[in-house]
């Protein structure tokens, strides 16, 4: 079974910032997400994910990834496609940030 993403990555560089990202975001991790738009989102992530093989609406095979997230207040689950991530900003971890 194929699976088709609207956006797919080919280029060396852009597929180097997709794993930075992917390697941002911890199993069962309180993350800060921002997102393309320029919102924010609070998560947890479910399981790490990984870069997977998809063909876009072309047909030209590429590689993108999709990471399931949940809501900490509302218990909600949604998926995001990784090209939508911005910056991941870890919570409650020796490892966040608290500058810009």
């Amino acid at each position: 079974m194929t699976q088709l993403a609207d956006r797919v990555y080919r280029d060396a560089a852009q597929i180097e910032r997709l794993s930075a990202l992917v390697a941002q975001l911890p199993d069962e991790g309180l993350i800060d997400l921002q997102l393309v738009d320029g919102s924010w989102r609070a998560a947890v992530v479910v399981v790490r994910p990984s870069l997977q093989t998809f063909l876009d609406p072309d047909g030209r095979e590429g590689v993108n990834a999709v990471v399931r997230i949940d809501d900490p207040a509302s218990g909600r689950s949604d998926y995001l496609w990784i090209d939508e991530i911005v910056s991941v900003r870890p919570v409650r971890s020796s490892e966040r940030t608290f500058t810009d």
